[in-house]
């Protein structure tokens, strides 16, 4: 078992975010993993990402706060506990319009190992 204190979560600094807190909870230096990772990003208000994609999928859910996600196709408001999945290569950016942090869990597959 790998236990990752909230309080020891190593911080991470993902491009284009923005008075956001990133940490690592599972994988990469928060410890061993062997299909997905995961983080929680504390949006302060006014806080927010640039639209961008990834090449996998990513999937959100809203811990505390309230979190604006858009995309193509419009935007939509996510709430405690609400959640939301994003497509391989689908843009997106998020945005706190709120006067209270938000604080948001975010799961991403690792990426496959290459072959030897």
């Amino acid at each position: 078992m790998n236990v990752t204190r909230f309080d020891d979560a190593p911080q991470y600094f993902p491009s284009e975010h923005f008075l956001m807190r990133c940490v690592r909870l599972q994988g990469y230096e928060a410890g061993p993993a062997e299909s997905l990772w995961l983080g929680v990003s504390t949006i302060e208000p006014g806080g927010y990402t640039s639209m961008s994609a990834s090449l996998v999928e990513k999937h959100y859910v809203v811990l505390d706060g309230e979190v604006w996600v858009e995309t193509n196709d419009g935007e939509r408001e996510l709430r405690r506990f609400d959640s939301c999945r994003l497509a391989p290569g689908e843009p997106r950016a998020l945005h706190n319009r709120s006067s209270r942090p938000a604080m948001i869990l975010l799961a991403m597959p690792l990426p496959r190992p290459e072959p030897q």
